[in-house]
């Protein structure tokens, strides 16, 4: 068992569950996010607010799942990131789990 972590844009959230389904895997969490980049553009620092985040809306998935499934997730998420186009690609990350109940 593994834990797997995903991260999208607003724009490809639904797409996710789509992909877990293709890939089996049956049971996720999702969770609104903020994400960020590092700061340092002209534009950003131009700013009449320059303390103010303007975080881009995402979504944060994630599944206690077997390996096979992770892999075939992966696959299909390269594909997918392969088409898109756009300079935000759906991310993921696996965490090996030592101990559950």
């Amino acid at each position: 068992m593994k834990l797997l972590i995903v991260t999208a844009v607003e724009q490809f959230e639904k797409d996710i569950p789509k992909l877990f389904k293709k890939a089996n895997i049956e049971n996720f969490s999702e969770s609104d996010i903020s994400g960020f980049k590092n700061p340092t553009t002209m534009l950003r620092t131009a700013s009449w607010f320059p303390s103010d985040s303007g975080g881009v809306e995402s979504s944060l998935f994630f599944s206690f799942t077997e390996g096979a499934n992770i892999e075939l997730l992966f696959k299909l998420i390269e594909e997918f990131n392969q088409k898109m186009e756009t300079n935000n690609p759906i991310k993921a990350v696996v965490v090996p789990i030592e101990k559950f109940i």
